[in-house]
């Protein structure tokens, strides 16, 4: 059995995931043991191992979030490790992907409290676009959508169930101190949100 160990505390995003990203594809360890300081980089962490075939899991103490993550060494198809090259092949649409970005809680510039009910009708109208829909990403004041209090969780929700990707800024969601407010969507980081762009067939900026 190999093993990795990398310690990231205090790395920005998206470095932590950066750095699993080499130790997998350099040395494609059978354990990876990663140190964060924050929520959103051990959920980051967990994703990323996660799509490459590892089973994860984390323990927090003193302020440190650990996490395991192991692979089955029979060397099955379903097991292998698959590269970036691999996975992006493997979810190239069948139609195509229409990518939403959310930088702000408002929609427009003049008057925020109208800018919020441009945004609320914008998202409630969303579901008009159908299968072509994919993604929204949130980030900066928009991940402020996505938390407890916000009028558009219950919209962002219904989107996801009917198959939208969600994905919120962890450090946004640090920044403003929001993390544990988070209601809807997948935490995610800078690496996503490029790939999200690189995969996309067509981006809407709101």
């Amino acid at each position: 059995m190999t093993e990795t160990v990398l310690e990231c505390q205090g790395l920005p995003c998206p470095q932590p995931v950066l750095k699993c990203r080499k130790a997998v594809e350099q040395d494609a360890p059978t354990r990876l043991t990663v140190i964060v300081d924050n929520e959103p980089a051990r959920d980051n962490v967990s994703r990323f191992l996660g799509n490459k075939g590892y089973e994860t899991s984390s323990t927090h103490h003193d302020g440190e979030y650990t996490v395991i993550a192991e692979r089955d060494e029979s060397g099955c198809q379903e097991c292998r490790v698959m590269t970036d090259e691999q996975i992006r092949s493997a979810a190239e649409p069948a139609q195509g992907r229409l990518l939403v970005f959310i930088g702000s809680e408002v929609m427009g510039g003049g008057d925020d409290e109208l800018g919020s009910k441009l945004i609320y009708n914008f998202l409630a109208t969303l579901k008009e676009m159908g299968d072509e829909l994919w993604r929204i990403v949130m980030l900066n004041g928009g991940v402020k959508l996505a938390v407890e209090g916000s009028p558009c969780v219950e919209l962002l929700r219904e989107l996801e169930e009917g198959g939208v990707s969600l994905l919120v800024c962890g450090t946004c969601l640090e920044h403003f101190g929001l993390t544990p407010k988070k209601q809807v969507g997948e935490t995610t980081n800078m690496l996503d949100i490029v790939t999200s762009f690189q995969l996309a067939t067509k981006v809407i900026r709101v």
